[in-house]
């Protein structure tokens, strides 16, 4: 999902004209950047939780090359879900969706080996 999918399905939900509700979306998310770069934590209630945490320097190693390099130091954005959020995201694990892959739960047992007699009948 775009922003723009998002502020069409506002603007549909409230009968409001797209650019104004594009408006609203975009001061909504600045907004919030605003508030996370300020406060280092944002806690909507049944949403989640976005906080800036600061990744320590380390050595990390280029997958292509093989060699070691360093890396500094950097603070990144994290998102914990809400309650209400996870539960919502469980759900698409509930039987009977039909995203399900059906596993063995035991190895199937190789072929059983041709008894003398059925042997003897091939000959």
């Amino acid at each position: 999902m775009t922003k723009k999918d998002i502020v069409r399905t506002i603007a549909e939900q409230i009968d409001l004209p797209q650019l104004r509700t594009k408006e609203l979306v975009q001061k909504t998310f600045d907004a919030l950047i605003e508030a996370l770069v300020r406060e280092k934590r944002i806690e909507l209630r049944n949403f989640g939780v976005f906080q800036i945490k600061r990744r320590e320097a380390r050595m990390a190693r280029n997958p292509r090359t093989g060699q070691r390099v360093p890396v500094r130091a950097k603070s990144v954005v994290t998102f914990k879900p809400g309650k209400e959020m996870e539960a919502r995201v469980r759900q698409l694990d509930q039987p009977g969706d039909g995203s399900e892959v059906a596993v063995p739960t035991e190895p199937s047992a190789p072929p059983a080996a041709a008894s003398q007699e059925d042997q003897a009948g091939l000959e």
